[in-house]
Order: C-alpha cells, then sequence, then structure tokens
C-alpha cells in the first residue's frame, strides 16, 4: 500500500519526547484531514484481551498488528502507525515521533501479522523502533525501550459500549464522539491521545455554530420563498379578477 503522509494538526507544548525536558514541540494524530483506509474491515467489536505487564490490550483473533491503549485504537500496517477512537476507524495517521511509548513497547509476540523486518527479534521484546525510522528519531524517543517495570499505569477500561454498534448501525463519524462522551468517561493519561480528543471537540463544536448559523440562513431563505409565493397568488388573483 502506498504510503500517505497528511499533515497534522500543530499543538505547541511542552513535552517530554523533546530532547529537552522544556522544549516545545508540536504533537498530534491527524485530525480534521481525509481519513485514510488501511484495509481493516473489522463487522463487530472484536475480542480484547490484555497484554501481561502492558496498559494495552491485543485481538488475537484477527490476522492484523491491532491494539488498544488509552481509549483508542492502535494498528500497526505497512511501516506506518494509525489510530481511532472507533474499534473500525476512521483511522488516522500518526507520525512515529509521537507514538505513545507503551505502544511503541508492545512486545513482538502480540503482533499478529509481523512484517519479515521483524524476523529474527526476540519475541518477549519490542520491535527495534532505532532501526526502522533512524538515528533522528533514536534520539528524540531516547529511552522508549526502558521504564521500571513496577510502575505501569494501569489499562483503560475496554469501550464495550461499541459492541451494540456493528454493520449498518455503526455510527458515522459526526455521532462517534457525541456517544463517546455518553458512555465512556475514561480520561486518557498520554499527551497526544489528550490533544487528539481535544481537538476531535473543538471542531465538533465547531461544526455545531456552523449549523446554527447556518439554520437562520435557511428560515430567512424559507421565508423568502414563502412570502415571494404568496406574492405570485396575489398577482395571479388580481389577474383573473381583471380578466373577469
Amino acid at each position: 500500500m502506498k504510503k500517505i503522509r497528511y499533515g497534522l494538526i500543530g499543538l505547541v507544548l511542552l513535552s517530554g519526547l523533546a530532547t529537552s525536558a522544556t522544549a516545545s514541540v508540536s504533537i498530534g494524530i491527524g485530525v480534521n484531514l481525509p481519513s485514510v483506509h488501511i484495509g481493516v474491515n473489522l463487522p463487530v467489536f472484536p475480542q480484547l484481551v490484555p497484554v501481561p505487564g502492558y496498559p494495552v490490550y491485543y485481538a488475537p483473533s484477527m490476522q492484523a498488528n491491532y491494539f488498544f491503549y488509552d481509549g483508542m485504537y492502535w494498528v500497526y500496517q505497512n511501516d506506518d502507525w494509525y489510530a481511532s477512537s472507533w474499534y473500525n476507524g476512521p483511522w488516522d495517521f500518526v507520525e512515529p515521533m509521537y507514538v505513545p511509548l507503551f505502544v511503541l513497547r508492545i512486545p513482538v509476540a502480540y503482533y499478529r501479522d509481523r512484517p519479515a523486518s521483524f524476523r529474527g527479534w526476540h519475541s518477549n521484546a519490542p520491535p527495534r523502533w532505532n532501526q526502522r525510522w533512524g538515528h533522528e528519531w533514536e534520539q528524540r524517543r531516547s529511552g522508549w525501550d526502558r521504564w521500571e517495570r513496577n510502575s505501569v499505569p494501569a489499562r483503560a477500561p475496554r469501550p464495550e459500549y461499541q459492541r451494540k454498534y456493528s454493520g449498518d448501525h455503526y455510527p458515522r463519524i459526526e455521532q462517534q464522539q457525541k456517544l463517546r462522551s455518553q458512555n465512556y468517561r475514561y480520561q486518557p493519561r498520554n499527551t497526544v491521545v489528550r490533544e487528539h480528543y481535544k481537538q476531535k471537540e473543538n471542531y465538533r463544536e465547531q461544526g455545531r455554530q456552523e449549523d446554527q448559523k447556518q439554520k437562520p440562513r435557511d428560515d430567512r431563505n424559507s421565508q423568502g420563498k414563502k412570502e415571494e409565493k404568496r406574492q405570485n397568488h396575489k398577482d395571479d388573483d388580481r389577474g383573473r379578477g381583471h380578466r373577469d
């Protein structure tokens, strides 16, 4: 599949992703951009099983590198990462520099569709991302493969409410955020994920405001057409009166 590089919404934040603890960086997941078709099509909510010792779930019944972490779904396909807040997308491209650490740390054994480049790597260790993404990435994400095993955060709860939305009942994009806010109270820990949801909510609010602005215009146009129609009727009646 041809690699797609969509631009990201720039979000200037303080983040440990930079080499300096106080450096400002632009981070994010593609928002309000064309979604990516990645060949993953789930007719029903998938089985999500915890990865032992990690705050992550994987989908053992799928022939895909499909995970759930911090309230979002993550798929690794053709050397790219994609994310979605719903189990069957739409999917947004995630720059390698901003993939969450615990997603990067998932052991090779839990990748159900391992690329050939993973061959020979230890199954109980994470993929060698530094070999895949180069020296600059390794410098920016220094320490990604080292962490305190006894202080791993708790897993986010599985979004079971999505189970009842499948097939023709799968929600449209504009419905997904509303359903999530009504049914899923978990608050993400990861900076990238939090900002993703913040941006999604901002665009949803902008859409509501645009709808509110459009409604008076539509009402005025509708009223104008009614007035025009009434005037035409009056003119027709006067015309008939003259003829009589």
